[in-house]
């Protein structure tokens, strides 16, 4: 368990680096057997230690150390339950991504570049704003994400999971490149890849 921690803040660390997240606006879980490691509620990413990770058991969803999960912790452990393919999931809130998550009007389609099919695949859902932490934002991601890897949260940010962290990483930092894309298009007028 050691060696997972020790990894976990290194991928938290990665994530801050690559500004998928500002401060504590993001937040990070992975997979190991029948429970989960979750960046405690209100940590940043950046600065992670080891007082700052909740293990949690992912089919009750209490912590077992001790430490309060993220509030977003429903939607990581609903995910890893449903999908037992998905070894960690990151909600991020990259400049670029966001941007598009406040638009009024969203994109259809994000392959402006050939690593958003590659990697994310062309199903991007789009959750209608929910309260932060709510059961019902936590339902609505689940549900998204039975049948996509990467979805948006309106006016809130993204989700994304894969099989492990250099998986979700991948997926998260070419979206907000695509995303980059089409703000800096203006939205539109762009050759879909």
């Amino acid at each position: 368990m050691d060696n997972l921690i020790k990894y976990f803040i290194e991928c938290a660390v990665a994530a801050d680096r690559e500004r998928l997240v500002s401060c504590s606006s993001g937040n990070l879980s992975m997979r190991c057997g029948d429970r989960a490691l979750l960046s405690a509620t209100g940590s940043c990413l950046g600065r992670l230690g080891e007082s700052d990770i909740a293990v949690c058991d992912i089919g009750t969803g209490r912590s077992l150390n001790g430490v309060v999960p993220t509030m977003e912790s429903g939607f990581h452990l609903g995910i890893m339950r449903r999908r037992p393919d998905v070894g960690c999931v990151l909600h991020f809130q990259s400049p670029y991504a966001t941007v598009v998550s406040c638009m009024k009007h969203k994109p259809e389609d994000y392959a402006v570049i050939q690593e958003i099919p590659m990697y994310v695949g062309r199903n991007v859902p789009v959750i209608p704003f929910m309260a932060p932490g709510s059961a019902k934002l936590a339902e609505a991601v689940t549900d998204a994400l039975a049948a996509a890897d990467l979805a948006i949260l309106s006016n809130h940010g993204q989700v994304a999971c894969g099989t492990g962290f250099d998986d979700v990483f991948r997926k998260a930092v070419f979206f907000e490149l695509a995303c980059r894309v089409i703000v800096l298009s203006g939205g539109y007028s762009v050759i879909k890849a």
